[in-house]
C-alpha cells in the first residue's frame, strides 16, 4: 500500500511551501538585521535559514518516503520521514546555540539598533507568512498524518512565536529597551532547543515502532470482535511508518469453518478497520478458538 495520489500532491505541497516561506523570510530578515543589527532580528535570520535546510531536506526525504515497497524495502520508506525529523531537531538545535551565544555576547557589549521600523515591517510579514504556512500544514497533518510535515509544522510553530517576541523586541527597542533585544534573543534560544527535543522525541517513537495510541488500539479490537462470526482477538501490534499505520492481529474463530470462510471473516475485519482508519494496513491470522482453550 502506497500513499494515495491526494496525500502524495498534498505532502509535496506543504514541502515545497514550507521551503519557499523560509527562503523568502531568510532573505527579508537578513537586510532587516544588516541595517537595524538586532541580535533578535539575527535569530529569526538564523532559525529561516535552518528552517530552508531543513525544509530542504524535509522536501528530499517526503519525495523518499512516497517511493512504494520494493524488493528490499517490503514495508515501504516511512521511516525516512522520522530521519528527516531527526535532521531537522539537530538543525534546530544549533540555531539555538547560534543565537544563545549572540545574544550572551550583545549582552556583554550592549549596542543601539538601528533601521527598527524596516525590522518591525519584515517580522509583520513574517508572521503573516508564518500563519499562511502553519494553517495550509495543519490541513496536510490532518489529511496525511505525515510525521515529517508535523515536525516541519512544530518548528514552525515555535517560529510564530519566536517572530513574535521579535517584534515585541524590536518594538520596545524603540522606545529605549535595547537591553531586552538580546534578552528576548535568549529566551527564544531556549524555547527553540525546546522544540528541538520536541521533534526528536517524535521521530524516535517512530523509529522504534511505538504502537499507536491506546484509544486507538482499543477501538480497532473492538472493530475485529464486532464483525459477525469473530469470537474475539488477541495479540493487536501497531505501529507508524511515515504516513501508513501497520497492524497486526489474531483473530479467535470456530474451528469447523472452512478455509474460504474463515479468509472471508478475515477479510471483514481488515476493511472494518481500514474504513475507520483509512491508512492502516492490516494483517489477520486466524486461529481456531478450540486450540486457544487448551
Amino acid at each position: 500500500m502506497t500513499a494515495s495520489p491526494k496525500h502524495a500532491r498534498l505532502m509535496r505541497q506543504a514541502t515545497s511551501a514550507a521551503l519557499a516561506t523560509a527562503l523568502l523570510l531568510a532573505l527579508a530578515k537578513a537586510v532587516a538585521w544588516w541595517l537595524s543589527g538586532s541580535v533578535s532580528l539575527l535569530a529569526g535570520l538564523t532559525d529561516s535559514l535552518l528552517d530552508g535546510a531543513a525544509s530542504l531536506l524535509n522536501l528530499i526525504a517526503v519525495h523518499y518516503a512516497l517511493r512504494p515497497a520494493d524488493e528490499d524495502h517490503r514495508y515501504g520508506h516511512g521511516k525516512a520521514e522520522a530521519l528527516a525529523g531527526l535532521a531537522q531537531a539537530l538543525f534546530v538545535g544549533a540555531s539555538a546555540v547560534l543565537v544563545a551565544l549572540q545574544a550572551v555576547e550583545r549582552l556583554q557589549h550592549p549596542q543601539p539598533l538601528g533601521a527598527q521600523a524596516l525590522g518591525i515591517a519584515v517580522m509583520l510579514l513574517s508572521l503573516a507568512m508564518t500563519v499562511a504556512l502553519l494553517l495550509f500544514q495543519h490541513h496536510v497533518i490532518r489529511e496525511t498524518g505525515s510525521t515529517a510535515i508535523r515536525a516541519d509544522s512544530l518548528h514552525y510553530r515555535s517560529d510564530l512565536l519566536l517572530n513574535s517576541s521579535i517584534l515585541l523586541a524590536l518594538v520596545l527597542a524603540a522606545f529605549g529597551w535595547h537591553r531586552l533585544d538580546p534578552l528576548f534573543g535568549l529566551g527564544i534560544a531556549v524555547y527553540i532547543l525546546w522544540s528541538a527535543i520536541s521533534i526528536v522525541r517524535e521521530a524516535v517513537a517512530v523509529l522504534m515502532d511505538e504502537a499507536l495510541p491506546p484509544d486507538v488500539n482499543e477501538r480497532m479490537h473492538e472493530l475485529a470482535c464486532a464483525v459477525p462470526g469473530v469470537l474475539g482477538a488477541h495479540d493487536l501490534r501497531t505501529r507508524i511508518s511515515g504516513t501508513r499505520w501497520f497492524v497486526q492481529l489474531h483473530l479467535e474463530l470456530p474451528g469447523e469453518l472452512s478455509l474460504s470462510e474463515a479468509h472471508q471473516r478475515c477479510e471483514a475485519v481488515e476493511q472494518a478497520i481500514h474504513d475507520a482508519y483509512p491508512r492502516a494496513e492490516v494483517l489477520v491470522h486466524a486461529d481456531p478458538v478450540e486450540l486457544l482453550q487448551h
